[in-house]
């Protein structure tokens, strides 16, 4: 038996399942032995000229770009951060969050990332839980950080604009609108502004490469387990280089001619690894969006002519959805695809009855990961795109189906939990022993297999359907969104006694969540309650995690072994819309 049959030995009932849209060459990849701003260098190194980064028309070539991260790794030293020294990056999609990603990477040293728009206390948390150093942040989240900068071993803050890299009549309308309304701090030791900082760099000429190796910590990204509750998760070097590999694969005419939009975020592992890091290594040309309006999806379309286009559902709803669509042609788009959530069958065909009578000449293609697999393990690529399916294992991954109680491989059809084993599974979760054994297994072989906590079934061909969450989590606008997590924080409040948090449907978002309270005895259910109830939130929740609607109750209904009923919770809100 070859080498790939040996390895896809332990699901395949003595028959590679994929061989049917894989060659042997395709599923063998070989995981680069170095770090990820190295692997950048080697895949770039032959056409420096090229326009690496667009920001609103501004263009950097990957020679400028790289002359930038040199820089940045240089004021990084200048400030005394040593390689494994942790730096939290508070960032949306502007150049200065990619070129300080890329400098920490550089020096040796890991960077985590967080959601600008973080509550404070979720800042605090993750800045103390990663023991981060120094903080690079949009100054949008300066209000947030002077409040708890000081409980953190954090001794240096870099304030950016998203004005910094604008065009300077851009820059001089942002200024003089939405900058003229945020706090900044003045300059002080802790306090550096980014051409500050960027400027200490000019004076350090020691060398700055720190040689590290595929296993080396990377980043540090978030994401609730399969518990919901918040876990840092370490992806090294090679968990995230590997992905370019397997994209050559599954996207072999993707290039240098290439233009891709990066509309998710960078917090996020879709966003990072898969349409920034991936487009970069490719040598395409990435536009950076730092805010995505779904009303303006056309003008992007039209403005950037991307060839490469991904996201989550939500995006492509609001694609089909926009009026102003409906001259555009769509001809030049070589790759669309949709991960974050599942479309079903009806939208996908909806999607490419759109993108069939604009000219494309691509349908879109469906994935499927986690950010404890750096991002996606499965996809429709090869002809395996069936409707309502995720496609097939990246090249080195391997899946099986197995039974939720027993743990034992299922026959192909039948539903069970979805394990995946291969190069891009996570190191760990940080400083958390426990969670990490509980998802992550070894087997005979020494592989690690990680428990999804997601259901499918898979067919004889290898071609995997989702079916549904084991893990009780919402999908907002392709965020992960954890209910206990909202339970937990909504609990610590003084006045609640208990609460339940369900999913409602949305237009656009797919889902919100929606809170149920019990109030103590003590306490009444008054307009100044309420509101403090939901300024709590606001304060401790990040935007996209707060309820969109609270109801107060006198007590919830429970289960048989005393638990919240959110099935009837549910019930209770579908008898509710049904009333209105």
């Amino acid at each position: 038996m070859n080498k790939i049959k040996d390895l896809l030995k332990v699901f395949t009932k003595d028959k590679c399942p994929w061989e049917k849209f894989y060659d042997k060459d395709e599923r063998d990849v070989t995981v680069p032995d170095m770090s990820l701003f190295e692997y950048l260098y080697e895949c770039n190194k032959d056409h420096m000229n090229l326009v690496a980064l667009n920001y609103f028309n501004k263009k950097m070539t990957y020679k400028e770009l790289f002359n930038q991260i040199d820089l940045c790794a240089r004021a990084l030293r200048s400030q005394g951060i040593r390689p494994g020294d942790v730096v939290t990056i508070c960032m949306p999609n502007t150049p200065e969050a990619v070129i300080s990603f890329y400098a920490v990477n550089k020096i040796g040293a890991i960077a985590n990332m967080i959601h600008p728009l973080s509550a404070e206390e979720e800042i605090k948390q993750s800045l103390l839980a990663t023991k981060s150093v120094m903080l690079i942040a949009i100054n949008l989240a300066y209000s947030k950080i002077e409040n708890i900068i000081g409980q953190t071993q954090v001794y240096k803050v870099i304030i950016i604009s998203a004005a910094d890299s604008m065009p300077k009549g851009l820059k001089l309308g942002y200024n003089l609108t939405q900058g003229r309304k945020i706090l900044t701090p003045k300059k002080s030791e802790k306090f550096l502004y980014w051409h500050e900082f960027m400027e200490k760099g000019k004076k350090y000429y020691e060398d700055v490469l720190v040689k590290t190796t595929k296993d080396q910590d990377a980043v540090i990204l978030h994401s609730g387990g399969t518990t919901g509750t918040p876990k840092n998760i370490v992806l090294t070097n090679g968990n995230i280089n590997v992905v370019v590999e397997q994209g050559h694969v599954i996207f072999p005419d993707v290039n240098t001619e290439d233009v891709a939009l990066l509309i998710l975020p960078l917090f996020h592992c879709f966003g990072l690894v898969a349409t920034m890091h991936c487009p970069l290594c490719f040598g395409a040309s990435v536009v950076l969006i730092p805010q995505f309006d779904a009303r303006k999806f056309d003008k992007l379309i039209t403005k950037y002519h991307p060839t490469y286009i991904s996201g989550v559902p939500t995006l492509y709803e609001a694609l089909v959805s926009n009026k102003k669509m409906a001259n555009v042609d769509l001809s030049f788009v070589k790759n669309i695809y949709s991960a974050g959530d599942s479309l079903n069958p009806e939208k996908q065909a909806k999607i490419n009855n759109f993108l069939k009578e604009h000219n494309c000449q691509k349908e879109i293609m469906q994935g499927y990961g986690m950010t404890e697999t750096s991002g996606p393990v499965c996809f429709g690529s090869h002809g395996s795109g069936l409707p309502g399916s995720i496609g097939i294992p990246l090249p080195g991954d391997i899946i099986k189906i197995v039974d939720v109680n027993t743990k034992e491989e299922l026959p192909y059809g039948e539903v069970g939990e979805i394990l995946v084993t291969g190069p891009t599974v996570m190191k760990g979760y940080l400083d958390n022993e426990k969670e990490t054994n509980e998802v992550l297994e070894k087997d005979e072989k020494g592989r690690i297999w990680v428990h999804t906590g997601d259901l499918a079934y898979m067919t004889e061909d290898g071609v995997v359907f989702f079916a549904q969450r084991l893990k009780r989590m919402l999908i907002v606008s392709g965020y992960n969104v954890y209910p206990s997590h909202i339970e937990e924080v909504l609990l610590k409040h003084p006045d609640v006694l208990n609460c339940g948090v369900i999913g409602i449907p949305h237009p656009y978002k797919v889902q919100v969540p929606k809170a149920y309270i019990v109030l103590k005895p003590e306490v009444k259910v008054t307009p100044k309650v309420k509101s403090d109830i939901k300024e709590y939130c606001e304060k401790n929740l990040a935007r996209y995690m707060l309820p969109k609607e609270y109801v107060f109750k006198e007590s919830l209904p429970k289960t048989m072994i005393g638990k919240v009923d959110y099935r009837e919770l549910e019930k209770e809100n579908e008898q509710e819309k049904n009333n209105e």
